[in-house]
């Protein structure tokens, strides 16, 4: 699936209708389904056609969407299962007590901010259990859309367990002597992110943006409370969102 045309078409979609090169639109058509008698047809006068041309594109863009977020949420699912083997499979009754197996001798002769991490991985660990509670009540639960549904906690739950690893990196890695001996170096490029970390900032983006307006299209025929709270929680997400996207929400009353 070509992502560089669903991400033109999420662009497209996004502009406020009098805005709109609905020309575009009509080639955008022609690429999605390949009816040339439509396209000559609708080529004639774009504009009075654009509800059309909104509709069929919108319905063409959430199906490339919810096929991305499927296969996205399949890989999540897979690595979340062996997180969920890894750390959450104890009963409850054993929880702490093999926890506690994981504490130095000298926990207590340790700096607090490493002592520290040895606490917030408890309770990092309380949140895993009650988000992966939440991913197994999703699963007996219908869903317009189960993908959308279950993939901000799919997230988190890998984003908790990345925290968890490097907290007990950190804390049964820590010596005295060791950090006596680091030389703090300041980066040449002025704590400028990684690349790594660059491009995982900007697949989040995407991921996020495509929910969004996955969500806002359902919103669009058929409003709800439900689906206005789903809009919001995925646009908080997304870092400085476009400002169209802002624009096309507040027109639709899901932002203030």
């Amino acid at each position: 699936m070509d992502q560089k045309l669903t991400e033109s078409l999420q662009e497209w979609l996004a502009t406020p209708h009098e805005q709109r090169d609905y020309e575009k639109g009509n080639l955008y058509l022609l690429r999605l389904c390949g009816n040339k008698i439509q396209y000559r047809n609708l080529s004639v006068n774009p504009a009075k056609h654009a509800e059309y041309i909104i509709r069929q594109i919108q319905k063409y863009f959430n199906f490339r969407v919810q096929a991305f977020t499927h296969e996205q949420v399949k890989q999540m699912e897979a690595k979340v299962e062996k997180i969920v083997e890894k750390h959450l499979s104890l009963k409850d009754s054993n929880q702490v007590a093999e926890f506690k197996k994981g504490k130095r001798a000298d926990h207590d002769s340790l700096p607090e901010d490493i002592q520290s991490l040895y606490v917030e991985n408890l309770g990092i660990t309380q949140r895993m259990r009650d988000v992966h509670t939440r991913l197994r009540l999703l699963s007996t639960e219908e869903s317009p859309c189960p993908d959308s549904e279950r993939y901000p906690f799919l997230q988190e739950l890998i984003a908790l367990d990345k925290k968890l690893h490097d907290n007990w990196e950190r804390y049964d890695h820590y010596s005295p002597e060791a950090t006596a001996k680091t030389v703090v170096q300041q980066p040449s490029d002025s704590g400028a992110p990684s690349d790594a970390a660059s491009n995982e900032d900007v697949q989040d983006r995407k991921r996020n943006l495509m929910l969004t307006n996955l969500a806002k299209g359902r919103y669009k025929k058929n409003p709800s409370p439900e689906l206005k709270t789903k809009i919001l929680e995925y646009y908080e997400l997304i870092k400085e969102p476009p400002a169209k996207l802002t624009t096309e929400l507040k027109q639709l009353g899901v932002l203030e």
